[in-house]
């Protein structure tokens, strides 16, 4: 059964992008925006120093690790849930060209961007919401929402015509993060003591019915009071894994340790990395 079926096909209310707001220079945040206290960021928060994983040595054609990466990776999963990627084999030019795309989409004007809008039943397309229900807290933030694999699923018609080039640059980097999607779930697996491919194929690869893969572009605009709302809200991924890329020098990702709050420090060149909630519940034989 379809899960969207039940879904209504128009937001309970208009939908306004909060790139707009911005730019109208509003000098407050509109209530609807507005978090509870409780949900309010922290400022400053204190730094995390996310643990940094190189996994040259999980790609193809590398030596073997030894036990002391096995361990690492271990430990950054189970300590922490999150770490830093490096040495991940996604050239620079294509994460380059990936951020360059995008940035020309969000510069379109909103008329243009709204042509390829999303529905609570058609989730991929361009957005500002993503609840349901009416009267709902926002977030500040707009972003597009892509479905990269299965291509069954893709629907290629909400995919942007503009810029003329975004979608092979998509295509290209949706490839090579699903390639080093695989590499962690190869790393993971191995710090677990389990054959290297177990994971990938838990997932439905290898011939286990297809690996289920999407993309979240989100475009955060200046916010006349940063400290009422946020970004996207406090959350933890549903699926198995999730590669964050952040702009480079910007540090406004936070991640939860015990009852705390942390601001990670994005190092240039590399991902971050959530282990997602199926990881945390698979069964293990």
């Amino acid at each position: 059964m379809d899960s969207t079926s039940s879904l209504p096909d128009v937001w309970p209310e208009p939908v306004v992008p909060v790139q707009s707001l911005s730019e109208a220079g509003i000098s407050a945040v509109p209530p609807q925006y507005i978090k509870p206290p409780k949900e309010r960021p922290v400022f400053p928060a204190p730094s995390l120093d996310v643990p940094i994983v190189d996994v040259a040595r999980f790609l193809d054609g590398g030596a073997p690790p030894d036990e002391q990466q096995l361990q690492a990776v271990a430990d950054a999963c189970s300590q922490y849930g999150f770490f830093q990627v490096v040495n991940h084999g996604v050239e620079a030019s294509t994460v380059e060209q990936m951020r360059g795309a995008w940035t020309r989409f969000f510069g379109l004007g909103m008329e243009e961007k709204k042509v390829c809008s999303n529905s609570p039943a058609a989730p991929e397309g361009y957005g500002s919401r993503a609840g349901v229900e009416k009267g709902a807290c926002l977030d500040w933030g707009d972003y597009y929402f892509l479905h990269v694999m299965p291509s069954e699923i893709k629907c290629r018609n909400k995919w942007p015509k503009s810029p003329h080039d975004l979608r092979e640059i998509t295509e290209e980097y949706g490839r090579k993060l699903m390639n080093l999607s695989e590499v962690l779930l190869k790393a993971i697996s191995m710090s677990l003591g389990l054959d290297e491919s177990y994971l990938h194929a838990a997932f439905g690869g290898g011939g286990g019915g297809g690996v289920a893969a999407c993309m979240r572009v989100n475009y955060y605009p200046t916010c006349p009071q940063p400290g009422l709302t946020l970004g996207i809200s406090s959350h933890s991924d549903a699926g198995g894994i999730a590669v964050l890329l952040a702009d480079d020098g910007v540090s406004g990702t936070q991640v939860r340790k015990g009852d705390t709050w942390y601001t990670v420090q994005p190092i240039p060149r590399a991902f971050l990395v959530n282990v997602g909630d199926q990881i945390q519940v698979i069964k293990l034989i």
